[in-house]
């Protein structure tokens, strides 16, 4: 099979296969105030100078591993980075004169018209993903320092053809929590390996190229998509918010085998089951009773597992949110794989305060910045969203006790349009048994789908000399 070349991977930009590294990412929505000035911007050399390709990622990502190396069992000295990526909406790229059909009707339509088919209440959308917007730029960096000095020159260059009309201040959280959301689990190990460009850790997910990137091998639309169109990927944004205090109020309230584990490990156990994993990132199909931070922290054994043994929900429920987005041996390899997505999203808002804890109420906003990239949403996320975790018969064909059994809703981010929701299977005594959840924690408040195009077309065809 043909993959991407080092030259596709300079074309590329940085996010969308490798991720860029970062401790904090800016996300500023923006309109086109004057086109023609901002496309004599965006061609120009000092805005190119700026954007970030995969093959400026791949090359970090060496140094990372290199300085990791060379400080083992110390404290590694962040190394100073900064990096940037630019997308589109259809209404964007309408407005940049590239109206071709990229072949991908979700997008075209826009989010906001498929948020009912999403699942989310309408009524809880900002303002800001109602209207009309042309683009998001991401920043990046190390530290708010770094990315605060890349965003003033991108900021500068482009002056007053933007107008920006929403940002989200992207950080990741504190000491022993970093690479953790907002509810205290690990999150982005179960991210898709590319196949000819990543090497697989045992257990990962391998995809084809264009699972996630248009025109290369996998991408089953090609051949309807504007030649233009080839490194380019969709850009999902989703704004999350979180309501810790709740959630955490939930899991006390429903401990499993409190009088054996007492009330805080039953709750943990709880949580495990509707997460899938532990509070560490260990999954709990392999240790299903109790935490276990080395295996966690091993990449070689934290994501080989595959839901085969035991076939019931003893290690983990058929609902757990790790098993509806990634249902692994439940479908197969080659039936999960063309629905892979890479997923580079980062918490926004502050740590849950002292009363807040103690209220058991979200007063601040916090949350996750979601974003992933597919080469076509009706394979990538609006599939999983939709056919997977919002669906309670998924996954299909399952049985408890020789009968037919509808797992239910994801428990996090299963959505009913802001109706009540079930999911099953979380007691392993009793996993014909069904939970009410009695609201939804992680709520959306809109969204937009962006184009994300090759540095070569953003430069020759968005840009202009």
């Amino acid at each position: 099979m043909s993959v991407p070349t080092p030259v596709d991977l300079t074309d590329v930009q940085g996010d969308v296969i490798l991720q860029i590294p970062k401790r904090v990412e800016n996300f500023i929505f923006f309109t086109i105030a004057q086109r023609d000035a901002f496309r004599k911007v965006v061609g120009s050399q000092a805005f190119m100078a700026l954007i970030t390709s995969a093959a400026d990622v791949q090359g970090f990502r060496q140094q990372i591993s290199a300085q990791k190396a060379k400080f083992q069992g110390k404290t590694v000295p962040l190394l100073q980075n900064s990096a940037v990526n630019i997308a589109f909406t259809q209404s964007g790229l309408n407005l940049l004169s590239l109206t071709d059909n990229l072949g991908d009707p979700a997008f075209t339509a826009g989010q906001f018209q498929h948020a009912q088919q999403l699942g989310d209440n309408v009524p809880d959308w900002l303002p800001a993903f109602k209207g009309d917007m042309h683009g998001i730029i991401l920043i990046a960096g190390d530290c708010e320092a770094s990315m605060l000095a890349t965003e003033a020159k991108l900021l500068l260059l482009l002056g007053p053809t933007i107008t920006q009309v929403f940002k989200v201040n992207g950080v990741v959280r504190p000491g022993t929590e970093k690479g953790h959301e907002h509810f205290g689990y690990r999150d982005g190990i179960s991210s898709p390996a590319v196949n000819g460009i990543v090497a697989p850790l045992p257990g990962q997910q391998v995809c084809d190229p264009g699972v996630l990137l248009m025109g290369q091998p996998g991408d089953t639309s090609a051949a309807s998509r504007p030649v233009w169109a080839k490194n380019g990927s969709i850009l999902v944004y989703r704004h999350l918010d979180q309501l810790v205090p709740e959630f955490d109020k939930f899991k006390h309230d429903n401990p499993l085998f409190p009088l054996e584990l007492g009330i805080e490990k039953g709750a943990d156990l709880f949580g495990a089951r509707m997460f899938g994993r532990w509070k560490s990132g260990a999954p709990i199909d392999i240790t299903p009773t109790q935490d276990d931070p080395v295996l966690a922290d091993d990449p070689q054994r934290n994501n080989n597992f595959d839901f085969s043994k035991p076939t019931d929900q003893t290690s983990c429920p058929f609902a757990a949110h790790i098993r509806k987005t990634n249902p692994r041996s439940d479908l197969g390899a080659a039936n999960v794989s063309p629905h892979s997505i890479n997923r580079t999203g980062i918490p926004f808002g502050p740590e849950v305060t002292p009363l807040e804890r103690q209220n058991n109420k979200t007063t601040l906003e916090r949350g996750l910045a979601f974003v992933c990239y597919q080469s076509i949403l009706s394979n990538g996320f609006e599939f999983m969203q939709e056919i997977w975790a919002n669906n309670p018969g998924f996954i299909f064909g399952k049985t408890v006790n020789g009968q037919p059994f509808d797992p239910g809703f994801d428990p996090i981010i299963g959505q009913k349009n802001g109706q009540p929701r079930q999911t099953g299977g979380l007691d392993p005594k009793a996993q014909g048994a069904n939970t009410s959840l009695p609201q939804q924690f992680v709520i959306s408040k809109g969204g937009a789908y962006f184009f994300s195009p090759s540095l070569s077309v953003l430069k020759n065809r968005i840009g202009t000399p």
